[in-house]
């Protein structure tokens, strides 16, 4: 949902893409110019050479290390498995990129790949194990080898600083499963907060197949909107509690323009794609979106807490 401009609301988004992208312009991903990921050398440097410049170990890629805390318990990362970290990345005193900033003081999560190319901090991941934190120097040479676009505070000579607390390795399968029967969970409960606030309040809504809420105040014409169609909508978010997170026609929001999406295709999260299609075009309505349809236990903003319940009015404007 995150969105870099004005616009904090309907959006679907991974926070490991997010990550990714942003890690990718410091060095962890070597995808810069048009040869578009391709691989240096996907296999561990098991070979090492202690230096003797602050306690790193230099591994044959050229990726420095040093464990400032462990050792750790468990296995050290694969590639596929989800890992939970903390990440600060900078050079000298210029910080560059902050994981708790980007998550709301939370570690992030995210799977491992491969390493892209000679001195990916990746490969030095895959040597942690939870609880370990570790420092972590790449050279910015090792990037210029791949002849990647370097960014233009990236010298010759250089390195970049990444700075990682390790929490927690585990398998993408038991990270699934955990998470699925977590979401189960919080729908049941979502679903009684649901009931109750209908009776509260004197709503009569419908509930889809997919556990969400709908209600229709002005009913529109022609078809139901339908996956792969462009539709426009106006908006306003907010939670249970009656708080206005977002609004597209509200210029506190400082975005009043219809907004236009592919209906179906993981462009918004996950309650939009289900309750669009309940609104016709010229129809009003609101959806009620249980968190797992919504954000989950990802907070994307202080707004939205983790575990929302959101509830959108919404005009769908143009069907496409």
């Amino acid at each position: 949902m995150l969105v870099y401009t004005h616009q904090l609301t309907i959006f679907n988004t991974d926070f490991n893409n997010q990550m990714r992208t942003i890690l990718f312009l410091f060095g962890i991903c070597a995808f810069c110019n048009s040869s578009y990921g391709q691989i240096i050398n996907t296999n561990i440097s098991t070979k090492k050479t202690v230096t003797t410049g602050g306690g790193f170990t230099q591994l044959k890629s050229g990726l420095e290390y040093k464990i400032i805390h462990g050792p750790g318990k468990g296995n050290s990362p694969k590639a596929t498995d989800i890992v939970v970290m903390n990440i600060n990345v900078h050079v000298g005193d210029s910080e560059l990129f902050n994981s708790k900033k980007l998550n709301n003081n939370e570690p992030v999560s995210f799977p491992i790949s491969k390493p892209t190319f000679h001195g990916d901090p990746v490969e030095g991941f895959m040597l942690m194990k939870a609880g370990d934190s570790a420092v972590f120097l790449v050279p910015v040479d090792s990037l210029k080898k791949t002849q990647s676009q370097l960014q233009p505070w990236m010298k010759p000579g250089q390195k970049i600083e990444y700075n990682v607390t390790m929490f927690s390795v585990k398998p993408a399968a038991v990270v699934k499963a955990e998470t699925e029967k977590k979401s189960k969970m919080q729908a049941i409960a979502d679903d009684k907060k649901l009931t109750e606030y209908f009776a509260k309040n004197n709503i009569k809504a419908t509930k889809t197949i997919s556990g969400l809420y709908y209600t229709i105040s002005k009913i529109g014409t022609g078809s139901d909107p339908k996956s792969g169609q462009t539709v426009t909508v106006n908006y306003t978010g907010k939670t249970m509690d009656g708080k206005v997170f977002d609004s597209n026609v509200d210029s506190n929001y400082h975005h009043v323009t219809p907004f236009t999406f592919v209906l179906g295709k993981h462009q918004v999260i996950t309650g939009w794609d289900k309750g669009i299609p309940m609104i016709k075009k010229g129809g009003k309505g609101t959806i009620y979106i249980p968190s797992p349809m919504a954000y989950g236990e990802q907070s994307p903003s202080a707004a939205i807490p983790a575990n929302s319940v959101l509830i959108f009015d919404i005009e769908v404007t143009e069907i496409k």
